[in-house]
C-alpha cells in the first residue's frame, strides 16, 4: 500500500490571477452583494410589517428571498474575503461546512419554487376556494416539506463524499468548495459518487419541475379560457415574476450540474456560478417587486412612515 499524506487545507484558485480584473470583480461582487442583502432584506421586512402582504403568496416569497440571502451569503463574503486579504486557504470543515450550505440552500429553493407554483395554481384555477385551500396549516406545512426535502436529497452524496481522501493536489480550481473541482483533485475513486451527483441532481430537476410544470399547465390552460383580454393580462401578470425567476434557476442548474463539464468548459461553469450565486440572488427581489403594485405601495408606505418617525425624533 501506499502512504499519502491527508491533506488538511485547500487553496481557492479563484477565477482569475490579474491584479486589475480582481479589482473589477471584487467591486461587482461587492455591490451585487450589497443590492442583494439590501434587496431581499426589504422583501422581508415588508411582508413582515405590511397588513396588505398577508398573504400565502408573499409568505413563500418572504421564505425565497430569506433563502436567497442565505444562499449567496454562504460563498460570495468568502471570496470577498479573499480578494481583499490575498488569503485563499480554507480548512477541510470550513470547505465540507460551505459546500453543505450552497447545495442545502439551493436545493431548498427549487422545491419553494414548487410550492409557489402550486399557490398560483390555487389562485388562478380555484379562485374562490383559495382561503380555504390555502390555509396557515398547509403553507406551513409546504414550507417545512421544502426546507426538509431539500436536506434529504443532499444528505446521501454529502455523505458519501466525506469519505473521499484528498493527497495529490489541494487546489480547488473554483471561487469556492463545489462539488465537480473536489472530485476533480481527490485521490479516492470518484466513479460512485459522481453518479451519485448526478442521479439525485436529475431526481431533485424532475420532481420540482415536474410540480411546477403540472401547475403552469393547469394556470395556462384557465388563463386562455378567459372570455376577457384584461383578464388574461392580469393573469399572466401575477405569474410572470415567478415564471421569470422559475427559467433563470432552473437554466443555469442544468447547464453547470446536469451537462456533464468538459475541460474548457470549466472557466464558463465558473463564471455561470458566479451569475447563480451574486447577480440572480440580486435581481429576484427586483423581479417580484418592479412588476408587483402591492410591494411598490407596500415599500412607499414604509419609507414614508420612516420618514414621518425620523422627522418626530428630530422636533
Amino acid at each position: 500500500m501506499q502512504n499519502h499524506t491527508r491533506i488538511t487545507i485547500f487553496i481557492l484558485r479563484g477565477l482569475t490571477d490579474d491584479p486589475k480584473l480582481q479589482i473589477f470583480l471584487f467591486v461587482f461582487l461587492f455591490l451585487t452583494y450589497i443590492l442583494c442583502v439590501t434587496g431581499n432584506l426589504i422583501i422581508i421586512t415588508l411582508t413582515l410589517v405590511d397588513p396588505h402582504l398577508k398573504t400565502p403568496m408573499y409568505f413563500f416569497l418572504r421564505n425565497f428571498s430569506f433563502l436567497e440571502l442565505m444562499f449567496t451569503s454562504a460563498c460570495i463574503p468568502r471570496y470577498l474575503y479573499t480578494m481583499s486579504t490575498g488569503n485563499n486557504t480554507v480548512t477541510y470543515n470550513e470547505c465540507a461546512t460551505q459546500l453543505f450550505f450552497i447545495t442545502f440552500f439551493g436545493s431548498t429553493e427549487f422545491f419553494l419554487l414548487s410550492s409557489m407554483s402550486y399557490d398560483r395554481y390555487v389562485a388562478i384555477c380555484k379562485p374562490l376556494h383559495y382561503t380555504t385551500i390555502m390555509n396557515s396549516k398547509v403553507y406551513y406545512r409546504l414550507l417545512l416539506s421544502s426546507w426538509v426535502a431539500g436536506l434529504i436529497i443532499i444528505l446521501p452524496p454529502l455523505s458519501v463524499g466525506l469519505e473521499l481522501e484528498f493527497c495529490d493536489s489541494n487546489v480547488i480550481d473554483h471561487f469556492a468548495c463545489d462539488s465537480s473541482p473536489l472530485l476533480k483533485i481527490s485521490c479516492s475513486d470518484t466513479t460512485f459518487i459522481e453518479k451519485m451527483i448526478i442521479i439525485f441532481a436529475v431526481l431533485l430537476l424532475i420532481i420540482t419541475l415536474l410540480l411546477v410544470i403540472l401547475s403552469y399547465g393547469h394556470i395556462i390552460k384557465t388563463i386562455m379560457g378567459f372570455p376577457s383580454v384584461q383578464q388574461r393580462k392580469k393573469a399572466f401578470s401575477t405569474c410572470s415574476s415567478h415564471m421569470i425567476v422559475v427559467s433563470m434557476t432552473y437554466g443555469t442548474c442544468i447547464f453547470i450540474y446536469i451537462k456533464p463539464p468538459r475541460k474548457e468548459q470549466l472557466a464558463l461553469n465558473k463564471v455561470v456560478s458566479v451569475l447563480v450565486t451574486s447577480v440572480a440572488p440580486m435581481m429576484n427581489p427586483f423581479i417580484y417587486s418592479l412588476r408587483n403594485k402591492q410591494v411598490i405601495q407596500a415599500f412607499k408606505d414604509l419609507v414614508k412612515k420612516i420618514t414621518y418617525f425620523s422627522k418626530g425624533i428630530l422636533i
